[in-house]
């Protein structure tokens, strides 16, 4: 039995954790950072991106074939490379459309961990699930973190196209998921990050409900926080997602700022960039919205949170999330929200966030003009958000509560 005060030595895997490539870089920064100032050791092992760190926690990377490295993106790998068994396998599955990082991070997580297992009391793997992942499971404890089930990712990738080989293209891409329903299974136990993706992950991967841990993420609010001397700017909107991924639902936002600037002058500031001659470039300019849309491309947390104060609206008009961050932040920085229903966002939002059908342009537009025309209510709902944050949503609680199931999954493991 492992004594409640004891100091653990934590080992958080990550394959892809770099804050830019989205909510799990943001989890594995801001959970170590945490885990740390518990008092406990933590050492994350990621592949690149390289994650950004606090000091506190001690970072190992995991050399990998980076093939999504945007500076040089799906490279053709040197001969001597692919003498690796591991480089040969992700190869391969890239050029035949596949998405191996999770398989091959958990191959080479093994390798280099498998004769070092006594130097952690635990490994919580950040939701690659790799097969490999079970080897390690069998030398000591190990958790996993799953953010969403991206059986959800999949079924709307593959909806919103009529093409059969783009369907099919989806499917492969997401052949992944087999392998993280089967491991997923084999674990002790899973943590996740709200009760809706609990549901849907025990519903889609077939795995009791008693067997997940429900730990809210934090946010920010070193990073997230109001600023006094910006003035808000009642016309300008903010959305700080930029993807042509139909899961966030920037296509349908976009439908509605269409009809909106019609008859005002609306601004809506995307944080991030759009892919180059994809989707949403095609649409902003189809519908002439050059002069109301403007892509902050990357930006740093300064000039973001400076953002948000200019912005009267934070909008988050995703079909589906895990959690919901941008939800969080944006109400820690008492900018007003308007958001879907899509999956876990209400538990986020609570009543202090306006509230839409997801992937419904119409009822997007007619949020974003009610609040326009209502200032009272957009100071209610940001004085409601900030108060929301600070209650239940702080990376302090997420990490206590992170290591109460440590200990409990530590004491279970112990006792088979």
């Amino acid at each position: 039995m492992l004594m409640i005060n004891t100091r653990l030595k934590i080992g958080i895997l990550s394959y892809r954790s770099n804050p830019y490539c989205g909510g799990q870089g943001v989890y594995v920064r801001n959970l170590s950072k945490a885990l740390c100032e518990l008092g406990h050791d933590v050492e994350v092992i990621a592949g690149p991106p390289a994650p950004f760190l606090t000091s506190k926690p001690k970072l190992t990377m995991i050399k990998t074939m980076d093939f999504y490295n945007p500076e040089n993106l799906f490279r053709t790998p040197k001969l001597h490379e692919l003498k690796d068994p591991v480089n040969l396998i992700e190869w391969l599955s890239i050029s035949t459309m596949g998405y191996p990082e999770p398989l091959t991070f958990g191959m080479r997580i093994k390798k280099n961990l498998l004769k070092k297992t006594d130097k952690y009391d635990i490994l919580h793997d950040n939701q690659s699930l790799s097969y490999a992942i079970l080897s390690l499971a069998r030398k000591l404890p190990v958790t996993a973190t799953i953010h969403h089930p991206i059986t959800i990712d999949r079924r709307i990738a593959i909806k919103s196209t009529r093409s059969f080989l783009k369907k099919l293209k989806h499917m492969r891409w997401y052949s992944f998921i087999e392998m993280q329903k089967y491991v997923a299974k084999r674990l002790l136990k899973i943590i996740t990050v709200s009760k809706s993706s609990k549901n849907d992950i025990s519903k889609d991967f077939s795995i009791p409900k008693n067997k997940f841990k429900v730990i809210p993420i934090g946010i920010n609010t070193e990073i997230f926080h109001p600023i006094d001397t910006i003035k808000k700017e009642p016309n300008r909107l903010i959305v700080t997602n930029s993807s042509d991924i139909p899961l966030k639902g920037l296509y349908y936002l976009l439908h509605a700022i269409k009809n909106i600037s019609k008859k005002r002058n609306i601004k809506l500031t995307i944080i991030g960039s759009p892919r180059k001659n994809g989707g949403i470039e095609k649409l902003i300019k189809n519908f002439y919205l050059q002069n109301h849309v403007k892509f902050t491309g990357r930006i740093h947390h300064i000039r973001f949170v400076k953002e948000y104060a200019r912005a009267g609206i934070a909008v988050v008009p995703s079909i589906y999330e895990g959690f919901g961050l941008p939800v969080g932040e944006a109400m820690a920085c008492r900018t007003p929200v308007i958001c879907t229903t899509g999956g876990a966002l209400p538990e986020v939002a609570g009543n202090a966030a306006k509230l839409v059908p997801p992937a419904d342009s119409m009822a997007l537009e007619v949020a974003i003009k009610e609040l326009l025309d209502d200032p009272k209510e957009c100071e209610r709902l940001a004085h409601a958000g900030y108060k929301r944050v600070l209650k239940h949503f702080t990376w302090e609680k997420t990490g206590i509560k992170t290591v109460e199931a440590y200990r409990e999954i530590i004491n279970d493991y112990n006792r088979f």
